[in-house]
């Protein structure tokens, strides 16, 4: 076994190696490459901004200085104990229908 994954091991490092020295010494040249970026003959010219754009022109909008308190705007809500809420899942939990039928296999 251990001489068989060996052997596969060593044919695709052969392979990969003539895979990368394919083509007289690979895809890549060792001579450099200049780059050149393309000419464009339009350049960038500065002109006036646009005209100003109202964004609400369809929709109202109110303004309005001062501030309120939260608990005006939204009422507190009545704080219940964590063990009532557990103790009413139990309960719901309870009188939930049950399954009919169980399938033991």
């Amino acid at each position: 076994m251990k001489t068989t994954l060996f052997a596969l091991c060593f044919l695709c490092a052969t392979t990969a190696a003539f895979g990368q020295s394919a083509a007289g010494g690979g895809a890549l040249g060792n001579e450099v490459q200049v780059f050149q970026m393309a000419s464009h003959p339009q350049r960038a010219t500065q002109v006036p901004m646009a005209q100003e754009q109202n964004l609400f022109d369809r929709s109202g909008y109110s303004f309005v200085e001062g501030e309120r308190p939260l608990w005006e705007v939204q009422p507190l809500a009545p704080k219940v104990p964590l063990g009532d809420i557990a103790r009413a899942l139990r309960k719901e939990h309870e009188t939930a229908k049950k399954a009919d039928f169980v399938r033991n296999d």
